[in-house]
């Protein structure tokens, strides 16, 4: 197929897809499925690829976020049931007031992402801004917005979040800049699109508090209430956890014992188990809450996070049959030829495929590798590569929609429909992503 068919079949099928799941309400899972079959077959791909495509996608999907859900679902609630997170929430109310809790979620989405993948932190965090709704009846779509805006805008320009990390390393930009730059980007960036944008959306979107963020009993499980150190501890452990491997496997040798080792305690599947496992017994065992509650408090929380695993799974299907359809590289054969400047191309490039198949990450290694070859003629330094990462990172998280796995996750721990969903996230992402844009832009012409 010539790559104009490719890209028109990936724009009919994100068309049907938004059709079928905001007109007809057919469900996510059903709809992302059926859509990712269509899709392939329309682009070419055998019946046989199709399914094994399908396959890939799902399990390749849910290989990582089936672990990093279940036992973050489980972390969360154990820490809600024992009151640590109401803790956390009372601390940062008490401290920065209830008229601006929102912007300490900034903040602490922003600071808390640095080591993380997106899917690990919204699953750490969320619980917290749930809290500070409860306590402080503030609105869902305020909190929630502020702490999804910290979260991402670190997610797409800083390092050592896991995105601009490969991005650096894969063009050869300069770490330094790539620091300064990426502050520059992500603090405006994530001001407009969090606490401005949240406090803005939600006087004319309001929803009430998710049925499983939702606790009217004031009794907790435990003897007395945890402290704010020992709440916040045990969020920080997977952070610092994760943040050993990707600062000291820089120190050590490439591929030896203690290399690995460092690969294998800042894993984001080992970082989360130890901190249920320290959540259990200094929350649970330690505080007098008998072991059967423990377990069904963890089994409480696997039905809600089970939907969120499958539409996520479902996600990475669409996701997997576009990628293996190629629409990626015909997006970057006809873009090559724009004769637009390097930063404005970098950010385009990344926001097609991004739109086309939804991850984020996805979306930089993608067009990290349509821009290498355009950059080699042109001879760019280190800073002026970190101006070309920063405006790749942003392109990567507009326009987020149903085949995004982020777009799924605000909407099922929100509570949001599909409708409100596009109306405050993704105009967020957008935001995010074209300030950062725009920021890398202005920086490379004093460059």
């Amino acid at each position: 197929m010539s790559d104009l068919s490719l890209i028109l079949t990936a724009v009919g099928s994100i068309l049907l897809l938004l059709f079928l799941v905001m007109k007809v309400r057919l469900h996510a899972v059903v709809a992302l499925i059926l859509v990712s079959m269509i899709a392939g077959l329309f682009s070419g791909m055998s019946p046989q690829m199709i399914a094994e495509t399908i396959q890939k996608g799902m399990g390749g999907t849910l290989g990582f976020v089936a672990v990093v859900v279940a036992l973050g679902a489980m972390f969360g609630k154990v820490m809600e049931e024992t009151g640590a997170l109401d803790r956390i929430a009372h601390t940062l109310l008490h401290r920065f007031g209830e008229k601006n809790a929102n912007w300490a979620l900034t903040f602490t989405g922003f600071i808390c992402a640095l080591p993380l993948f997106f899917d690990v932190a919204v699953v750490l965090l969320i619980g917290i801004a749930f809290a500070v709704v409860r306590k402080g009846g503030g609105s869902v779509i305020k909190i929630g917005i502020a702490l999804l805006a910290g979260i991402a805008a670190c997610q797409a320009f800083l390092i050592p979040a896991p995105g601009p990390i490969l991005v650096v390393s894969q063009l050869g930009a300069d770490y330094g800049y790539m620091i300064l730059f990426g502050l520059l980007a992500a603090i405006p960036a994530m001001i407009i699109g969090g606490p401005l944008w949240g406090s803005l959306i939600a006087k004319s979107i309001h929803v009430e508090l998710p049925e499983h963020a939702q606790n009217n009993d004031n009794t907790r499980d435990g003897e007395g209430e945890p402290s704010f150190g020992l709440a916040l501890g045990l969020i920080a452990l997977p952070l610092l956890m994760i943040a050993l491997n990707t600062i000291g496997s820089r120190f050590v040798e490439q591929q030896s014992n203690l290399h690995h080792w460092l690969e294998f305690i800042g894993h984001p599947f080992t970082a989360i188990l130890a901190a249920c496992l320290m959540a259990f017994y200094l929350l649970g065992v330690k505080r007098g809450v008998p072991q059967d509650r423990i377990m069904e408090i963890c089994s409480s929380a696997l039905q809600p996070a089970g939907v969120i695993i499958l539409v996520t799974g479902a996600g990475g299907v669409f996701k997997q049959v576009l990628v293996d359809s190629g629409v990626g590289a015909a997006l970057g054969n006809i873009l090559a030829g724009s004769g637009l400047p390097i930063v404005m191309l970098a950010f385009i490039l990344a926001a097609a495929v991004r739109v086309i198949q939804g991850s984020a990450t996805v979306a930089m290694l993608t067009a990290c590798g349509l821009i290498i070859p355009m950059l080699e003629p042109l001879g760019l330094d280190g800073a002026q590569l970190a101006a070309v990462t920063i405006a790749i990172g942003g392109g990567s998280i507009v326009l987020s929609h149903v085949n995004d796995s982020g777009f799924w996750l605000a909407n099922r721990y929100l509570g949001l429909t599909e409708m409100q969903t596009l109306k405050t996230w993704t105009v967020m992402e957008t935001i995010i992503g074209t300030t950062g844009a725009i920021v890398a832009m202005i920086i490379s012409l004093f460059l």
